[in-house]
């Protein structure tokens, strides 16, 4: 499938505002990508695919996950992850993604992990500031993003753990294996 293909494809399985959400993913993840060295038609790809599942039943999410074998751990979280791990499986399988880095930009923009690629950093944040975004914090977020990629995803990654917390959630343990990585790599520069 080419470009315009995907996007129709994709565009057409969410909601409106889901879809502008997705435009204003695809163009954070290509400004940060010309920032920081990344390929922006790879980031642009990763980014338009991201969210294809997110308004799949959950029920139909947890089936494919099983079917297709995938990491079942996300079933035992937050049923916001589970559209990720079937999004990445979704890109390779019907839209013919076999870029490793893009389908794992896409399964950890929601958790994060340790050890993230470059593209992976940047679909994670773009998802987390595109210019649709509107949640206390988010402007500092976007001021961080234009000096350091890794400031800006520890501090997003510490507002959605202690937003969780707050809220008496459970925390991804990838999650905070990605936090602690991010923190690991700032201490090492």
């Amino acid at each position: 499938m080419d470009r315009q293909q995907i996007i129709q494809s994709v565009s057409v399985q969410m909601p409106e505002r889901r879809w502008i959400h997705t435009q204003g993913v695809m163009s954070s993840a290509i400004e940060l990508a010309e920032r920081y060295g990344e390929s922006p038609e790879r980031a642009e790809l990763a980014a338009i695919i991201h969210d294809v599942a997110k308004y799949w039943p959950v029920a139909d999410q947890a089936t494919y996950i099983k079917q297709y074998s995938l990491d079942e751990r996300v079933l035992h979280y937050n049923k916001e992850l589970w559209h990720a791990e079937v999004g990445a499986s979704v890109a390779k399988e019907q839209y013919g993604v076999h870029d490793i880095e893009i389908c794992d930009a896409i399964r950890y923009h929601t958790s994060g992990r340790a050890n993230m690629t470059l593209l992976e950093k940047i679909v994670w944040l773009a998802d987390y500031i595109e210019p649709n975004r509107d949640f206390p914090g988010v402007n500092e977020a976007r001021e961080l993003a234009k000096v350091s990629l890794e400031r800006a995803i520890l501090f997003g990654l510490d507002q959605t753990i202690i937003f969780l917390i707050e809220r008496g959630k459970v925390v991804y343990p990838v999650t905070l294996e990605a936090r602690n990585n991010i923190v690991q790599q700032l201490n090492m520069k």
